[in-house]
């Protein structure tokens, strides 16, 4: 591994069904419940939103760089995140994510797309979960392959 750039660390207790979460700085403190949707009380946070917000931030700020890459401004860059929660045959659990990425300053479909796919290529989350999980992305609207 290269030079670490920034570490975040955050401490959590009582699990997702019924946890809280801190990070070292204070700066986030979330309580966790189960959704409603899994059988649980919902009211508060779960995981997957979290995952869903950290990724769409991070792939907003690939996006901003790419966009300088390719001296095209992104405009007011809108992430619309998707986190999937699904079983697997092993009985366990994977995920899927959908990223709907508006470039409202790129009209040109093809440059839309380009940016995005850079950005998925540059992304910390991207690579992280490359091979792993499936990501599906579009731009302005259209699927991006």
């Amino acid at each position: 591994m290269s030079k670490t750039l920034y570490t975040a660390a955050a401490t959590v207790t009582g699990g997702r069904a019924e946890g809280h979460g801190r990070t070292s700085d204070g700066a986030l403190e979330v309580d966790l419940r189960l959704p409603a949707e899994l059988g649980g009380p919902g009211g508060a946070t779960n995981p997957e939103q979290l995952f869903a917000v950290g990724y769409a931030a991070c792939f907003e700020g690939a996006i901003g760089v790419t966009g300088r890459r390719h001296k095209v401004e992104t405009g007011d860059v809108r992430i619309d995140a998707q986190v999937h929660l699904h079983p697997t045959p092993e009985k366990g659990f994977a995920l899927s994510v959908d990223l709907d990425v508006t470039l409202p300053s790129v009209d040109d479909p093809e440059v839309a797309a380009e940016i995005v796919r850079a950005a998925h290529a540059v992304c910390p989350y991207s690579n992280a979960t490359r091979g792993n999980i499936e990501v599906r992305l579009s731009a302005n609207g259209a699927a991006v392959s």
